[in-house]
């Protein structure tokens, strides 16, 4: 700790050291407090990391409304994004020595694609900066009395405790535990009376029954150039036929719109550049085998081919009713993979708790960032930008709550 840092006034105590508490631990230790970060795991940063295996998607160059627009509850985001989006945090990456690039699908990624140098240049600034670091620490409980927080860890040699001014929570949802974010926080958190929303996959793969000749030709295999829509949602990408049923963003960005069907079903459109008219009008003189001349006359890949030909609606008796079915295939879904599979969850601290700053109202001068609060976002650099701005506001709003309050003038 640097000498005048002991002089400080008002602590703050981060629990949890993925995206969203590193970026909270950075802002309150820029504004002046004294910072504690607690992790339950020997070194922080392990969902980072995990997000570094696909090149680390930081964030997405796109204005503020659109981007904002990619987020359940659009309307709080907005402002979210405006005070931390993809600008600050390219200058946050500059900053570190980092230098970002964007792709060709407006994706923000550092230029070495990797997390681990990101992730040391980003804890040796904290560290210089007077963050004080504290592993081993797994959050077991929360008091609030007389405007000071008492936290309760579970840490090698029984219990600890410690006392801060503000507490800022990034414990993450429930996806990965490994990393840490298993979800047991939200059970001391129902304790204190706050509504937390039941964690559930988001931005995973889908079980579906496969037959078994759909599964030798197409396991493994992608499905291309999609349009894909569930619950009057429809979007386009990838999808990836597996064992289980289908991963890729397609599916992954319907998985709300899914889960709040009784009967999940997504329908396909194998060719969404081109009309069903035009399809028919291709097949010409074609009287039968129509799949088989749909190969070469439609371009159907391989995997689409055996999807329409084992996974229900043939024989297709006429260029018509093929064009159909590749225009609209629906495909009756079981359920999403566990939450551990998942790339996010959905669920957490409802909005309904929280004011403005992210404080929750039953636990004055305790703050939320990132997966804890229940919100949801596709892939794409949407779920690290979500910490980042969250992390951001809850420091903010926590310093604020620290802030002496002005003396009253003498009367």
């Amino acid at each position: 700790m640097r000498p005048d840092m002991k002089h400080m006034e008002k602590k703050i105590a981060v629990i949890g050291g993925g995206p969203a508490g590193l970026r909270a631990a950075e802002i309150a230790v820029g504004g002046g407090a004294a910072v504690t970060l607690f992790d339950a795991k020997a070194s922080v940063g392990r969902k980072f990391l995990v997000a570094g295996r696909g090149g680390l998607n930081l964030t997405k160059e796109e204005s503020v409304d659109v981007f904002a627009g990619n987020y359940q509850g659009g309307e709080r985001w907005a402002g979210l994004i405006a005070e931390c989006g993809p600008a600050e945090t390219r200058a946050w990456a500059c900053g570190l020595g980092v230098e970002t690039i964007v792709a060709t699908t407006k994706r923000v990624y550092p230029r070495e694609l990797k997390a681990a140098p990101l992730l040391r240049a980003w804890v040796r600034r904290l560290r210089a900066a007077g963050v004080e670091f504290a592993m081993g620490h797994r959050f077991a409980g929360i008091e609030v009395a007389d405007d000071r927080m008492r936290v309760t860890f579970q840490a090698e040699g029984g219990v600890a405790t410690h006392e801060a001014d503000a507490v800022i929570l990034a414990l993450g949802g429930g996806s990965w535990p490994q990393t840490g974010s298993d979800g047991a926080w939200t059970q001391i958190l129902q304790r204190c009376g706050v509504a937390v929303a039941p964690l559930a996959p988001a931005n995973c793969g889908w079980e579906c029954a496969w037959p078994a000749e759909v599964l030798s030709a197409c396991e493994g295999k992608p499905l291309k150039n999609l349009s894909v829509s569930a619950g009057g949602k429809t979007v386009e990408g990838e999808l990836l036929v597996t064992e289980y049923g289908l991963e890729g963003g397609a599916i992954y960005a319907l998985g709300a719109a899914l889960r709040a069907m009784d009967e999940p079903v997504i329908t396909i459109d194998f060719k969404p550049s081109i009309t069903s008219g035009k399809l028919v009008a291709k097949m010409q003189s074609v009287r039968r085998d129509f799949l088989d001349e749909a190969r070469v006359r439609w371009r159907l890949s391989e995997p689409a081919c055996a999807i329409l030909a084992h996974g229900g609606g043939a024989p297709f008796n006429s260029a018509q009713d093929l064009a159909a079915a590749v225009k609209a295939f629906p495909l009756c879904l079981t359920g999403p993979r566990p939450l551990a599979e998942a790339i996010s969850s959905a669920g957490g601290i409802c909005w309904s708790e929280l004011d403005a700053g992210l404080m929750i109202t039953k636990l004055p001068g305790v703050f939320v960032a990132g997966e804890m609060i229940d919100w949801e976002a596709p892939t794409g650099g949407y779920l690290l930008q979500g910490c980042f701005a969250t992390g951001t506001r809850a420091a903010r709003a926590a310093l604020h709550w620290c802030a002496p309050t002005p003396a009253a003038p003498a009367s």
